[in-house]
């Protein structure tokens, strides 16, 4: 069966026909916010306090490029997603998506966008209606967005699902059926199935096998290369992130706290809470080598996001915190080549292992945190 090269020719036709928008990014989050409403109990259901999910994040992604977001769990890299993908109403902040806001579009004006914008789940089990045939599941978008005639529908999907590594014959299988590698293909076709722009790829491989996670990141990249798409990598594995990623921006409790590129910030990280992060990632070089990583260790718990800290949020968990981290929030600044946000950012640098070298070498410091060997 011929891979599906003509309908995706087809189906950007009148994108190729619109004018192109030379130097602005594909999409362009400014100063995003989403808060969630905490209701006391009983009758009334009044609101005592806000969950700042979200709170003030900024980042652009390029044409055809990948923006990786990491951090701890509970940082609200998932709810950004969606809110890009409008599965979420912002609270305030601008989403612009070539050049047009589509943070306060309607149901009906978000329509045409939402055959550019897609989203693949990171749950391959619950994000596939057990109910639906894996056919119904990756034709449904283009039913209901009109895009493929219905005569030809069975041969798109197919098509699809043979892209994706699929058996292109199992369209009448149901989700129960395939392996949790097989069912995150079939929502990867799915997201596929409209031609989209970006795909917010929400931690698409952490439900995975390790052995399955390597071909659906290598799945990913192909078709990233093939039809052009963007990606927005939400991921909290930093070797995933790094090696599918150019460009990477590190949260903390609702707020981007370092973004640059991949090698700036994997070698020099500057903002204390990425280099804690990295610290704790297990150095597959290192290990071959006899040798092990410092680690630093944080001390204390991440802060509620329903009363963060004042100033900046880190500053609870951080060594280098003084009295202006408390008065004051750290703007994202240009330092070293990448953006951070930190009164006393500086580097610490990371280098390849090798013989007889540490992967990370922290500059000393009396207020240091403890270095744990592990």
């Amino acid at each position: 069966m011929s891979a599906p090269h003509d309908a995706v020719a087809d189906s950007r036709a009148e994108d190729a026909a619109a004018p192109e928008l030379s130097g602005v990014p594909l999409l362009e989050v400014k100063d995003l916010v989403k808060y969630f409403p905490v209701k006391s109990s009983g009758v009334l259901r009044r609101t005592i306090g806000q969950v700042q999910a979200v709170d003030g994040v900024s980042f652009t992604v390029d044409k055809g490029s990948s923006l990786g977001l990491v951090g701890e769990s509970g940082c609200g890299k998932t709810t950004t997603g969606r809110v890009i993908t409008r599965l979420y109403d912002p609270t305030s902040g601008t989403i612009m998506f070539e050049g047009n806001e589509i943070g306060q579009l309607n149901r009906k004006q978000m329509m045409p966008y939402r055959r550019q914008i897609q989203l693949i789940f990171q749950d391959p089990y619950s994000s596939l209606n057990p109910r639906h045939t894996v056919g119904t599941i990756v034709g449904t978008p283009m039913q209901v967005h009109q895009t493929v005639p219905k005569n030809k529908m069975l041969t798109r999907v197919q098509e699809l699902l043979e892209t994706v590594g699929l058996n292109p014959e199992h369209y009448n299988r149901y989700p129960s059926e395939f392996s949790g590698g097989q069912r995150q293909r079939i929502g990867i076709a799915r997201a596929l199935a409209l031609n989209p722009k970006l795909i917010v790829a929400d931690e698409p491989v952490s439900a995975l096998d390790v052995s399955i996670q390597a071909q659906v990141v290598n799945l990913l990249q192909d078709l990233q290369k093939q039809f052009d798409i963007a990606f927005l990598f939400i991921a909290h594995d930093l070797a995933i992130v790094r090696h599918f990623c150019p460009r990477i921006a590190v949260m903390y409790l609702g707020k981007i706290v370092e973004v640059g590129d991949r090698d700036s910030i994997y070698l020099t990280p500057h903002h204390p809470y990425t280099q804690a992060l990295l610290s704790s990632a297990p150095d597959v070089r290192q290990a071959a080598i006899g040798g092990r990583r410092e680690r630093i260790r944080l001390e204390g718990d991440v802060p509620s996001p329903v009363n963060p800290p004042s100033g900046c949020r880190f500053r609870t968990r951080c060594w280098k915190a003084q009295e202006i981290c408390a008065q004051e929030e750290p703007p994202l600044l240009q330092i070293g080549g990448r953006e951070v946000a930190c009164h006393f950012a500086e580097a610490m640098q990371v280098v390849a292992a090798t013989e007889g070298d540490i992967a990370a070498q922290v500059e000393d410091d009396d207020r240091a945190p403890k270095l744990e060997v592990g």
